[in-house]
C-alpha cells in the first residue's frame, strides 16, 4: 500500500509530529509503503518527500505549502494521501489539530473586544476557516480520523459532511516506554505537580498557577514546555507568591523523567483535540487533571483515576487539587489511569489505521 502523509514542519516536542513518527514505523512493520511529504522533517520517517516554497507570514506560508504539498501527491501516485494539514483535495484527514473555528469560538468567549475584533479581521483565521470547510466539504476527501469524539461532534456541528466519512481513532501510546515502573517512589513531602505542553495560555498554564496560589496543600510545579511568553508566567508566578515553588525547564525530548518525579498532570486546557502528554502521563501511572474541552477526558474517569474541570475555572481546579490530599487516593487514581490507557498501544492505533486504509483501498 501506497500511502503519503502530509505535515509542514517536525518540531521533536510536538504531539503531532510524534504521532506521525509512531504511526509511520507502526505502518512500514506491517507492510505499509509510507512516505512523509513535508517542508522539514528530521524524524525517523524512511521516506521523506521535501516540499518548501518561500513564503512571508503564516498565511502565505500555510498556503503555499498547500499548493506545493497537493501538486508533488499528484505527482507521485499515491494510493491514499493522509494529509494532517488542512489542505483540499488529500483523500484522508487526520483532524489531529481540532477544528479552527471551534478553538476561535473557545477563545472569543473569553477574550476582551479588542481581542475579539482582532480574531475577527485577521487574514490568517480567515484564511484557516476557509481552507477548513473547503477541506471538509471536498468530494475527494473520503475519510476523517478524529481523535476524539469531541473532535468528531465539532466537526459535524460545524461543516455539511457525512457522518459515515468520520472515524474516531485515538492516539496510541508506547506502553514500554512509559510505565509506571520509572516513577520515583514518594512518601510525604510536597505534592509534585507537572504540566506537559507548549502555548502555556491555551493549555492554561495560568488556571494551574492561580489555583495553586489558593490551594491550602503544599504544591510543586514543574512546567515542560517552550512558549514565547514565558515572562510574562513567570512574572505571574511572582505577583502569586509562588515562583519558588515552579520551576520552567523548557522543551526535552524525553519527558519521562518529570512525569516519573511528579504525583499528578494537570492540564486544564481551554482547548485541546486530544494530547498526547495525558496518555503519556496515565501510561506512567500518573493521575490527570484535566479540562472538559479536552478530548483526552474521554478516557479519564473522574474521581477514579483523574479529575475533570471546567476550562479557566480556577476555583474548581483549586478543588481539585484539594482533593490530593489523600496519598492512597492519589495511589488508587494512578492505578486506574495506567488500566484506562493500557489498551492504546501504538500497535491497535497501527491496526485501526490499517484496516480504514484497506477499506479505502478496497
Amino acid at each position: 500500500m501506497k500511502l503519503a502523509l502530509v505535515r509542514q514542519r517536525y518540531n521533536p516536542y510536538g504531539g503531532a509530529e510524534r504521532f506521525v513518527e509512531r504511526a509511520v514505523a507502526a505502518l512500514e512493520r506491517e507492510g505499509a509503503d509510507v512516505t512523509v511529504i513535508s517542508r522539514a522533517w528530521s524524524g525517523d520517517a524512511r521516506r521523506v518527500m521535501l516540499v518548501d516554497p518561500f513564503y512571508i507570514g503564516r498565511w502565505w506560508r500555510d498556503a503555499g505549502f498547500a499548493r506545493a504539498a497537493r501538486a508533488a501527491w499528484q505527482h507521485a501516485g499515491f494510493a491514499l494521501v493522509q494529509s494532517h494539514e488542512r489542505i483540499p483535495g488529500a483523500s484522508i484527514y487526520r483532524a489531529g489539530d481540532g477544528v479552527h473555528r471551534q478553538w476561535l469560538e473557545h477563545r472569543a468567549r473569553h477574550a476582551s473586544p479588542f481581542e475579539r475584533l482582532s480574531i475577527a479581521l485577521n487574514p490568517y483565521h480567515r484564511y484557516v476557516r476557509a481552507a477548513e470547510k473547503s477541506m471538509f466539504e471536498h468530494p475527494a476527501l473520503r475519510a476523517v480520523i478524529c481523535n476524539s469524539n469531541m473532535v468528531r461532534a465539532e466537526i459535524l456541528r460545524h461543516f455539511a459532511i457525512a457522518e459515515d466519512k468520520l472515524h474516531v481513532i485515538y492516539n496510541g501510546v508506547d506502553t514500554v516506554h512509559f510505565h509506571p515502573r520509572e516513577r520515583v517512589r514518594r512518601n510525604g513531602g510536597d505534592i509534585a505537580l507537572v504540566f506537559a505542553g507548549s502555548g502555556f495560555a491555551r493549555k492554561g498554564l495560568d488556571t494551574v498557577l492561580t489555583a495553586m496560589a489558593r490551594s491550602r496543600l503544599p504544591l510543586t510545579l514543574v512546567v515542560v514546555g517552550r512558549d514565547r511568553e514565558l515572562p510574562r508566567f513567570a512574572a505571574l508566578t511572582r505577583s502569586l507568591k509562588i515562583d519558588r515553588r515552579v520551576t520552567f525547564v523548557g522543551g526535552v525530548e524525553d519527558v519521562r523523567p518529570h512525569y516519573a518525579a511528579a504525583d499528578v498532570l494537570v492540564l486544564p486546557t481551554l482547548y485541546d483535540p486530544f494530547p498526547n502528554v495525558v496518555l503519556e502521563a496515565m501510561a506512567m501511572g500518573l493521575p490527570a487533571i484535566v479540562s472538559d474541552q479536552c478530548g483526552a477526558a474521554e478516557l479519564v474517569k473522574h474521581g477514579k483515576s483523574g479529575w475533570i474541570v471546567p476550562a479557566r475555572n480556577a476555583a474548581a481546579l483549586c478543588d481539585a487539587l484539594d482533593l490530593l490530599e489523600d496519598r492512597s487516593q492519589l495511589g488508587r487514581a494512578g492505578e486506574a489511569a495506567r488500566a484506562a490507557v493500557e489498551p492504546h498501544t501504538i500497535e491497535a492505533m497501527a491496526a485501526r489505521l490499517l484496516a480504514l486504509y484497506r477499506g479505502l483501498v478496497q
